[in-house]
């Protein structure tokens, strides 16, 4: 099934307005989604909005949205206050800088989304600009739905691919993970000698399309057999492998594991030869 876009705008680069469509780049409807049913009936179950302090049910006309600034305590704001800061939406991509590919960090990234040119008079210019980006990122902002986003877009194939970004306020500083304090500093180049040859025994160009989300088809196979009347086998679990305390240790088990699995002959396969007929 062909993609469909989600919404047109505009692509601007300085005084360049590419008209373009935007495609979605992941697939929401791959994964598997439930409903909460009651197990007794497998009724749907309502979410319903409950007061604890006026104990009843509160309608949605009476919710408001409030900000908590200190423990218990809140401010609301109404739908004018949201007003007053809500960026008119323009869908123009509005790139303001470029650098290097490499210089988004990939913890920045929240969303993908394709671009492709919106008619005939914008396809030149759309492959010119693509062309042109080759080995660089474009960073600008978006208006569009009431919000601000922040973006980024770099030529993807034949067309051009946008992320959605975290600012930089969203992203926790690893600084904070306070765990990371007893990690030394100091590691023998022994040990790193050995880490990185046990590493090099599994580089290997990356294709991502080869790995499969094991527990989605295995959650789908259930699926299926439920609704089809079938008994569901559960699949026995390997047991643990032995714990290995020590580092040097794991890592030349390692290593002799790989090289014992690299050092094993092929099966010969034997083709039988053709019975012979007998003679009247």
């Amino acid at each position: 099934m062909a993609a469909r876009a989600t919404w047109k705008g505009f692509l601007k680069i300085s005084l360049v307005n590419i008209p373009i469509k935007v495609f979605p780049a992941t697939e929401s409807s791959a994964t598997i989604s439930f409903n909460q049913l009651h197990g007794e009936c497998q009724t749907r179950i309502q979410q319903k909005k409950w007061c604890p302090h006026c104990e009843r049910e509160v309608a949605t006309s009476e919710v408001v949205k409030g900000y908590e600034f200190e423990k218990g305590r809140y401010v609301v704001l109404d739908e004018e206050d949201f007003e007053k800061v809500r960026p008119e939406s323009t869908r123009v991509i509005d790139l303001v800088q470029f650098a290097d590919e490499s210089a988004v960090d990939p913890m920045y990234v929240d969303r993908a989304y394709y671009l492709a040119p919106d008619g005939p008079m914008g396809t030149d210019a759309f492959a010119v600009m693509r062309d042109g980006m080759k080995g660089k990122v474009g960073v600008g902002k978006l208006a569009l739905y009431g919000r601000e986003y922040l973006v980024a877009v770099k030529p993807h194939g034949r067309g051009i691919v946008m992320y959605t970004l975290h600012h930089a306020a969203e992203i926790r500083s690893i600084d904070q993970v306070e765990d990371l304090n007893s990690v030394t500093t100091q590691v023998k180049e022994q040990e790193i000698k050995l880490a990185r040859q046990v590493i090099e025994t599994f580089d290997a160009p990356l294709d991502l399309a080869s790995y499969t989300d094991e527990y989605r088809e295995g959650l789908q196979q259930i699926i299926d057999a439920k609704i089809a009347g079938q008994e569901v086998v559960t699949p026995e679990v390997p047991e643990s492998p032995p714990k290995v305390v020590n580092l040097m240790d794991a890592l030349k088990k390692s290593l002799d594991a790989v090289s014992a699995e690299k050092k094993r002959p092929a099966k010969a396969v034997v083709s039988k030869a053709p019975a012979r007929r007998k003679r009247a």
